[in-house]
């Protein structure tokens, strides 16, 4: 299987009511364990991700602020 890429989109910004990053949706711990992480537990990561943005009412992803490579 291809590595899964993080979701980071750079804006790391954790809320104090959820914990949760304001750009990523991950939790601290999951930030910190993301590159030890295999490729399954990864993927459990992002189906959380999409499930909290959908709990919170967000049906899309906010738009990353890293410059795109070209």
């Amino acid at each position: 299987m291809d590595e899964v890429v993080s979701p980071c989109i750079s804006i790391c910004e954790l809320d104090a009511g959820t914990g949760f990053c304001k750009g990523c949706w991950r939790t601290r711990d999951e930030i910190a364990g993301w590159r030890a992480m295999n490729s399954e537990q990864r993927l459990q990561v992002l189906s959380f991700l999409h499930d909290r943005r959908a709990d919170a009412g967000l049906t899309t992803r906010r738009v990353a602020r890293r410059r795109k490579r070209v």
